[in-house]
């Protein structure tokens, strides 16, 4: 029983591996290719250390469930296995969700920028480049999206 439940953790793992996405400055989605981009320039004003919340999606829960039940499973016989199989089941659903969102959770850069017109504005990104203040950026805007770079 211990090699089915190693594989179920690992299968864990792998989703939620899967479920990490990207909010990095660097990174495009397919859909951001080819397409139009407005660029702004202006200075830094001020950058910030923030954290981005990792992803809460069903997978973590479901993943985490199934391990759960598993494991649970494989104690007592008869009514007490299905029982645990239940609370296993809860319980790891409940670790699977945390454990989730705790996986994909990122450092992240509160980034403001004084833009060449006067405006000031603020982004946050993934924390996967170094910005200080008086660093002339640019602003790349698409579809609602906007990130920094040099």
């Amino acid at each position: 029983m211990k090699i089915t439940q190693l594989l179920a953790i690992a299968l864990l793992s792998l989703f939620l591996g899967a479920c990490a996405s990207s909010n990095s400055g660097s990174v495009y989605s397919r859909d951001d290719a080819r397409k139009i981009q407005t660029v702004r320039t202006g200075v830094v004003e001020s950058v910030r250390s923030v954290r981005l919340e990792g992803t809460k999606t069903p997978i973590g829960t479901v993943a985490g469930g199934a391990v759960g039940g598993l494991a649970g499973s494989s104690i007592g016989h008869g009514t007490g296995s299905a029982i645990a199989a239940v609370v296993g089941a809860v319980a790891g659903g409940l670790a699977g969700s945390a454990i989730e969102e705790g996986a994909t959770r990122k450092d992240a850069l509160e980034i403001t920028v004084k833009l060449d017109g006067g405006a000031l504005v603020a982004v946050v990104q993934e924390a996967d480049e170094e910005f200080r203040a008086g660093d002339k950026v640019r602003l790349v805007e698409s579809r609602g999206t906007t990130r920094v770079s040099h």
